[in-house]
């Protein structure tokens, strides 16, 4: 569910007054990223890499208050759920975007992931939950990119991420994510914060 939210009632009053109105008020974060937990997890449980990548984003995402507003338009609003997006190869060559809700049971969410995927992948069609606050993903997994950052439309203010091949090593799998958000909905602070609560969520994660 969203409601739109008076933004002089939040703490975001003095981002909202200052950023809405900025010809660019995209900021980007970049992180390097130890991903061996989930690189090992993918390969012992057969899981998609892409899928826990995703998992762990909703989750640490969670956690932070300012996930769950956005502004759309000239406006301010407050969500109560979460979804992430992915990008998927569709049957004709071309790209869609599927939006997946996030689950704290991650088999419920992989269970979402695989189907609306692949519903995506068929049709042709994007999947878009728009009752959700929506972090976007693109992931360039062939590739071994040291970063990017997003393009502003001015249509779409959603935080996204971004991320290559990830790089094996002796001990460690590396990975550099970009983090792009506007500004109105959260400061470097609460987004470098999220970046570490992701590695935690990443580096903790547990499958029985």
């Amino acid at each position: 569910m969203m409601q739109e939210t008076d933004p002089r009632e939040t703490r975001r009053a003095e981002a909202f007054r200052l950023w809405m109105s900025a010809p660019m008020p995209m900021v980007t974060l970049f992180m390097t990223m130890n991903v061996s937990n989930l690189a090992r997890i993918s390969k012992r449980k057969g899981l998609k890499f892409n899928m826990l990548m995703c998992w762990c984003i909703g989750k640490a995402a969670t956690g932070i208050k300012e996930f769950h507003m956005l502004p759309v338009g000239e406006k301010l609003f407050r969500y109560d759920s979460i979804a992430v997006s992915t990008i998927v190869e569709n049957r004709k060559g071309e790209v869609s975007s599927c939006d997946i809700p996030f689950s704290e049971k991650l088999a419920e969410f992989n269970e979402n992931y695989l189907n609306l995927t692949r519903q995506v992948a068929e049709s042709c069609i994007n999947h878009d939950i728009t009752e959700s606050m929506v972090i976007g993903t693109s992931a360039l997994a062939k590739y071994g990119i040291d970063g990017a950052v997003g393009m502003y439309s001015g249509i779409f203010n959603n935080p996204f991420m971004i991320w290559g091949k990830y790089r094996k090593s002796l001990f460690r799998t590396l990975m550099t994510v970009s983090f792009q958000f506007h500004h109105t909905q959260m400061d470097g602070a609460h987004a470098a914060c999220f970046l570490e609560r992701l590695q935690e969520v990443i580096s903790t994660l547990k499958i029985r």
